[in-house]
């Protein structure tokens, strides 16, 4: 992780973490989604360019089998291509952003970003949900789907919004925005494989770096 992160006093935890989770967040001004071939955005928290090739994910909450689903996809290709610099950010609290990375199956090689504010969300026009994008009747069923075939189901909710989107990008060496996904639904999951492709890399299933494979111009 990008950041130690410290082990709470005591952790809003049960049914008044859950019911928090539902409330409104703080309204605060969205940017202009970033476009591809336009130059990414650049935070304290998130420095771009920064010589590497890059796959930016905004997560939903932790806890959200969405969310959890997107995280193992993200850490399995930070194993498989190590020359791809792979970033999760989290705008759950660190303490819970902390205890849930294990219970998924770790990082691997993946930063994690904190941002409980949700700036750096709001510096890539990642806004809030509508109930339509989080409780519609597919997303329901999806859930459901992804618990009974996958074993990914819903985890107790510490901390976080279940309004806030969540989206992905992938980001060249220079800087440049190459592929984006921001979903339109809450079970609207990026396609890895697409972002990898569009930095000019040939998705692999095997671990190993990048560095021996031959990218495209």
């Amino acid at each position: 992780m990008s950041e130690s992160i410290p082990r709470p006093a005591e952790a809003k935890s049960g049914f008044w973490a859950e019911l928090e989770s539902f409330k409104s967040p703080e309204s605060k001004p969205i940017a202009n989604l970033p476009v591809v071939g336009g130059r990414a955005p650049s935070a304290d928290k998130l420095r771009l360019p920064n010589g590497k090739d890059t796959l930016i994910v905004f997560l939903r909450h932790c806890g959200c089998p969405f969310a959890e689903k997107t995280f193992k996809r993200l850490a399995a290709v930070s194993e498989r291509h190590q020359g791809i610099h792979c970033v999760a950010v989290s705008h759950s609290s660190r303490e819970a952003t902390e205890r849930w990375i294990p219970q998924v199956g770790g990082a691997w090689q993946t930063e994690v970003i904190i941002d409980q504010e949700r700036d750096v969300y709001a510096a890539w026009g990642i806004g809030l949900s509508s109930t339509w994008h989080a409780f519609n009747p597919f997303s329901l069923y999806s859930i459901y789907r992804l618990g009974a075939d996958e074993g990914i189901w819903n985890r107790a909710t510490e901390s976080g919004s279940r309004w806030q989107k969540s989206g992905a990008f992938a980001v060249d060496r220079n800087g440049v925005v190459r592929w984006l996904h921001v979903s339109k639904a809450a079970n609207d999951l990026p396609d890895f494989d697409a972002a990898i492709q569009s930095l000019g890399i040939e998705p692999r299933l095997d671990g190993g770096s990048d560095e021996s494979q031959v990218q495209k111009p």
